[in-house]
């Protein structure tokens, strides 16, 4: 199978800068791609990387696609270094959204002995977490998503003096019955403050008083603190959820191997190749959460047709972000033409 290859890279300003532990950041960069097969049929795809996430940098990306002919095969898109994971997820995107069945290449490259077809799966029955903002915004913010009708929400945490955040989180704690809360640290905490934290929510999961389920702390220590997260695991009821530590597909088999069993925020985006993805969630059974990764419409789809596909625990996918961008939805060709 041959295809056409087009390729463009976008902006999207946020209305408010994400600040989190690793920074400020203020727009989204990425490249939007497009294959044609030989009968005309379309499919989109996205690279939406994030260099400080562990995935490749948007220059690496723009370089590989400028590298590569106006015509491609099957067997380059499968072929995709796993150091270009974005890249890997966005041409498989584009891949499947032309809408072939059984792609041999698939599993001459990759080893991947099942059936290779289009996911069916919609991605409507799925409940959505919203972002907060770090700091007392989220104060303001979380009551705007209650109204929209997010029952789950995540917050930053590890971006302001440790003494500010409780005093907000306890304002926090007071969002009605049947709501979730999750802690995203980013990797921010230190081992003392990473404690402090989940002796905090261990005691609201005592206080019976207190209606709201803080669901479990996101990445509370850096990536190279995996056994200390892993200790910290065992010593609390509050769950801990790995992030960074696994953005690639090639971290979260490793985590795996190491003994990890509790939650794994997955982002599809920058995550690598979504067929083998759905070959390891075959081969093991996890705790997934299915997480955005800013990515635009294009992206988004895939993405959710993944987690529709693979989610097993019914937990909220984190891709409640559509309020931290000022520009309406749009359909993929009408992005295409206004880039």
């Amino acid at each position: 199978m041959r295809y056409r290859f087009q390729f463009r890279p976008y902006q999207q300003r946020f209305v408010k800068a994400l600040i989190t532990s690793h920074g400020i950041w203020d727009v989204r960069e990425g490249i939007i791609l497009c294959l044609t097969d030989e009968t005309g049929k379309i499919g989109w795809g996205e690279i939406a990387p994030i260099s400080w996430f562990g995935s490749e940098t948007l220059e690496q990306a723009l370089q590989f696609c400028h590298e590569l002919p106006e015509e491609i095969t099957e067997e380059t898109i499968f072929s995709i270094s796993d150091e270009l994971p974005a890249c890997q997820f966005g041409f498989e995107s584009a891949a499947w959204g032309v809408g072939r069945r059984g792609v041999g290449g698939v599993a001459e490259v990759r080893g991947v002995e099942e059936e290779i077809s289009p996911p069916t799966t919609t991605p409507f029955s799925l409940t959505y977490s919203g972002l907060l903002p770090a700091g007392e915004a989220a104060l303001e913010v979380w009551q705007k998503l209650w109204k929209e009708g997010y029952r789950t929400f995540k917050w930053k945490i590890g971006v302001y003096p440790i003494a500010k955040e409780l005093e907000i989180f306890e304002l926090l704690t007071q969002i009605p019955a049947s709501a979730k809360l999750r802690l995203d640290a980013n990797g921010g905490l230190s081992y003392e403050e990473a404690n402090l934290w989940l002796r905090t929510c261990d005691n609201i999961k005592a206080d019976h008083e207190l209606p709201i389920e803080i669901e479990f702390i996101e990445q509370p220590l850096s990536v190279d603190e995996f056994e200390a997260m892993l200790e910290l695991s065992y010593c609390y009821e509050t769950a801990i959820a790995l992030d960074e530590s696994v953005a690639t597909l090639n971290q979260l088999t490793s985590c795996f191997k190491q003994g990890w069993r509790e939650i794994f925020v997955i982002k599809p985006g920058i995550v690598g190749s979504p067929s083998r993805l759905r070959q390891f969630f075959q081969q093991h059974e996890i705790d997934a959460v299915f997480s955005s990764v800013f990515e635009t419409a294009i992206g988004r789809q895939a993405a959710l047709e993944l987690a529709a596909q693979l989610s097993q625990r019914n937990r909220a996918v984190g891709f409640g972000v559509n309020h931290w961008f000022a520009q309406e939805e749009i359909l993929p060709e009408d992005l295409w033409k206004k880039l």
